[in-house]
């Protein structure tokens, strides 16, 4: 079996509108939990094969409270600040896109995308509703269940990691790893009170991602895949890069033409419903 990650530019997203997905032998799965079962059942490599019944409604309630709380919890931080995200995971937008737009442009387009489309995500979900202090204490409360979980075993059941531990580490590695330059209270508090968890981030880690200093530092998503000599080739110039920054220009402008058509619709949409919802409401007072 091989395996490649594909770039995606944070362009192309599943037929269920998601990230992450994968495609095996052509066939796409969608959703991280469903990748994972559906995975551990084709190639017979189940995690949690050693678990109890007990051990594993407990693993169930876990992923639950991380994939559908303390996620959004981290989601809510990002939206709310944008330019701490960037610099906190040292992205580069131009790489991050594969745009040649100037950076300060991108960043002012990503900055009223992501936030505009995180905010209703969040608002959806119910989070958002709450004030950041009241948001970030839930994320404490989530960080101090899964510390107490943990204890001081290497992973949640033991000393082999199941899926409990993929979860937790893909949603940790978002606190974690935000450069300590940018102030992020969930950091410090893991940091401070559950220091176990900053311990199972890191043993997840050396144990999953050897070549992660190469991912990282070289932005390579294939580190484990040998790479061909590069040819050499004259950088072309002049009216190939000025198309190409256009063709990026004319792309963000459709994209946020789009959002803003989509976003009238929806305000459309929810008059509508609101102007039927009163006439129902007075039709029934009427009666």
């Amino acid at each position: 079996m091989s395996e490649m990650n594909i770039d995606h530019k944070l362009k192309l997203r599943s037929k269920k509108g998601q990230l992450p997905f994968v495609e095996v032998n052509g066939e796409e799965i969608a959703d991280s939990t469903i990748i994972m079962t559906e995975l551990a059942q084709r190639f017979e490599k189940d995690l949690d094969v050693a678990l109890t019944q007990e051990q594993r409604n407990i693993a169930h309630a876990m992923i639950s409270m991380l994939e559908n709380h303390l996620v959004w919890v981290v989601l809510s931080w990002r939206i709310k600040n944008t330019e701490q995200m960037l610099k906190g995971y040292k992205i580069n937008l131009q790489h991050a896109l594969g745009s040649r737009l100037p950076n300060a442009l991108l960043n002012f387009f990503f900055k009223f995308q992501f936030s505009r489309k995180g905010a209703k995500k969040v608002k959806a979900q119910g989070l958002g509703v709450h004030k950041p202090e009241e948001i970030e204490e839930f994320g404490r409360k989530d960080l101090k269940v899964l510390s107490e979980l943990l204890a001081d075993k290497p992973f949640f059941f033991g000393d082999e990691p199941t899926t409990l531990d993929c979860v937790a580490f893909s949603v940790l590695a978002q606190i974690h790893f935000i450069l300590d330059e940018v102030k992020y209270g969930l950091k410090e508090f893991m940091q401070e009170n559950c220091p176990n968890l900053v311990g199972h981030v890191s043993r997840i880690k050396e144990r999953c991602f050897p070549d992660w200093e190469d991912i990282c530092t070289k932005l390579d998503l294939n580190a484990h895949i040998p790479k061909p000599e590069p040819e050499t080739k004259e950088n072309k110039e002049g009216a190939d890069t000025e198309k190409t920054a256009e063709q990026d220009k004319n792309e963000s402008e459709k994209e946020l033409e789009k959002d803003n058509s989509n976003e009238k619709t929806e305000k459309k949409e929810e008059k509508t419903e609101k102007v039927e919802e009163n006439k129902e409401k007075e039709e029934a007072a009427a009666k």
